[in-house]
């Protein structure tokens, strides 16, 4: 079955660009080619750009609907790029099959895809103190997620409590509007985006995923699928900051806002499909399609591909970004470390802890130091000397050494010397070998692996008896 929308408001501009572009199918196959690798640069080049930026959304202060990670995370720009395009890619298949209802399986599938597994995550909640979990990939919110505004305000999304039952409810609406037919297909777009972005059900990736379903709908009934340009944010946010005036606070009414109460937000998303209809009816007509600025966009992405995974060219590093490694990272791991080799303590007469930011790259030299708790946070305010030393930090140096072993076991003397320590480069921090751009941080998996060798060199050592 194919379902032809009926329009609540006027969508004049829109109709007459639609009934021009049907009139121009099927392309040629070199326009055809043309339109989806445009589409492709747009979509990949807006998305990446806007990755791990933390704007706000209405009256709060989120991460824009396009991404994270994380920058949720671990240098993985261009595995965010190729993670979208299959995520594209299965809307696409998905929404040509007509006869098929939208699904929270799909859903939920197309959030597994988009965020590839399970990750740690670290952030600063509105209580102001850092949490550290882990984000599900294809699971709908564990925990809350809502957002401190500018002003102090606390906005909320819907609990975990209730986002089960409040996304069951918009996928039977959605479902239930095409078969009732009465709205177009952008008005469906646009109001399904709305409610869906005020239930956020999962801990991250939300706005990418409302994009996807925003261009699902689109693509379901035939037109083409849109961009929201990164450098057009502002007037996104304020279409988006209109509504929420209108709506009101609780996420519940936000899960259930109406048609006449996103005015602003349909015709934004309007816009946004008429210049997508009219660079298609200019593809379909032979014309050329490239903007300005599509060198640049392709250099970009040619840059993100061709990148080592140590970046050569970064910002250089700065204070805060030595203060985050050691309070969002090395604090954690240390704390974790010391206490999974408490156990190992017995069959040690002296057991030293060295912790220290250092201006060296793995020792301690005259006052070039200050040292670290890793029960506390580091934060700015601290004396002049320990601001010069941070200033010019090249480690966060960790050593624990375990020496003299108790003449109650028949081990042989040997001391046990770890070393854990934090270089910081230019554009990159090392640890246990392996780099990181600062604001990333080792996954879990990383962690677990380290710990992991330094316990088996514990076992080794304490194992290797006197003959």
């Amino acid at each position: 079955m194919v379902f032809t929308l009926v329009p609540k408001y006027p969508m004049t501009r829109i109709d007459n660009l639609y009934q021009e572009w049907c009139s121009l199918q099927p392309l040629k196959e070199e326009d055809q080619t043309r339109l989806d690798q445009k589409f492709m640069l747009e979509f990949n080049y807006n998305s990446n750009h806007l990755e791990g930026n933390t704007l706000t959304y209405g009256q709060t202060q989120l991460l824009l609907m396009f991404g994270k990670v994380v920058e949720d995370a671990q240098m993985k720009d261009l595995e965010d790029m190729k993670a979208s395009n299959v995520a594209l890619k299965k809307v696409v298949v998905e929404a040509e099959d007509k006869e098929r209802p939208l699904t929270e399986s799909f859903i939920r599938d197309l959030h597994r895809t988009l965020l590839r597994e399970n990750y740690e995550e670290s952030r600063k909640g509105p209580d102001g103190i850092t949490h550290t979990y882990t984000v599900h990939a294809g699971i709908y919110k564990t925990r809350p997620n809502s957002v401190k505004t500018v002003t102090g305000e606390i906005f909320l999304y819907a609990s975990p409590e209730e986002t089960a039952a409040l996304m069951a409810d918009l996928v039977q609406w959605y479902n239930d509007e095409v078969q009732k037919n009465r709205m177009s297909p952008i008005e469906l777009a646009s109001l399904f985006h709305y409610r869906y972005i005020r239930i956020h059900p999962f801990e991250d990736g939300n706005g990418r995923m409302s994009r996807l379903l925003v261009n699902f709908i689109l693509h379901r009934f035939g037109y083409p699928m849109i961009v929201v340009k990164s450098d057009d944010k502002t007037n996104y946010l304020t279409a988006l900051n209109r509504c929420d005036q209108v709506v009101g606070p609780t996420p519940a009414v936000g899960a259930k806002a109406t048609m006449d109460q996103i005015i602003p937000f349909v015709d934004y998303l309007s816009s946004c499909l008429e210049r997508a209809l009219e660079l298609s009816i200019k593809a379909a007509k032979g014309e050329s399609i490239e903007e300005e600025d599509d060198f640049m966009k392709q250099l970009t992405i040619i840059e993100r591909n061709a990148r080592k995974s140590v970046p050569q060219d970064g910002d250089v590093v700065t204070p805060q970004d030595k203060v985050d490694v050691f309070n969002l990272f090395h604090r954690h791991f240390a704390d974790r470390l010391i206490r999974s080799l408490e156990p190992a303590k017995r069959f040690y007469n002296t057991v030293r802890i060295l912790y220290f930011m250092s201006k060296d790259k793995d020792s301690i030299n005259g006052d070039g130091f200050f040292t670290l708790d890793q029960n506390k946070e580091l934060s700015r305010k601290m004396s002049q000397h320990d601001s010069e030393v941070l200033n010019e930090a090249q480690s966060i140096m960790f050593h624990i050494s375990f020496i003299g072993v108790k003449g109650i076991y028949k081990i042989k003397d040997n001391p046990i010397y770890i070393h854990a320590s934090v270089i910081f480069e230019d554009s990159y921090y090392v640890f246990n070998k392996k780099s990181y751009q600062y604001r990333n941080y080792p996954t879990k998996d990383d962690i677990d692996s380290c710990l992991d060798s330094i316990k088996k060199t514990v076992l080794k050592t304490v194992s290797n008896f006197k003959e």
